[in-house]
């Protein structure tokens, strides 16, 4: 094996391992303001909606409205309290039911 590969593996292994390491290391007490609390709890689902939006948006490139009804059917599914797996069902079958339309 090359030098330069083992650096670039030590390299991306740092990357990785720094970003998850330091929030432990900082955030290591539970005196955190409760104001910091809830932006922390908010963190997740801030970046999985930034990761799905651009795929409801270009699913089908013909049509956006493809992906705006099957978010919709998601959306409307998720506010009624269902099961993740129900939500995720419920957006396959109206897609679907919408592609026979």
């Amino acid at each position: 094996m090359k030098l330069e590969l083992i650096w670039v593996i030590i390299g991306m292994g740092l990357v990785t391992y720094i970003p998850r390491m330091l929030p432990l290391v900082l955030f290591y007490t539970n005196n955190l303001h409760p104001r910091v609390q809830g932006i922390l709890k908010n963190v997740p689902f801030a970046i999985l909606g930034a990761l799905i939006f651009p795929g409801v948006l270009l699913i089908n490139p013909e049509s956006y409205l493809y992906g705006v009804i099957g978010a919709a059917a998601a959306i409307i599914a998720a506010w009624l309290n269902f099961n993740v797996i129900v939500v995720v069902l419920s957006s396959i079958f109206v897609l679907y039911g919408y592609t026979f339309l």
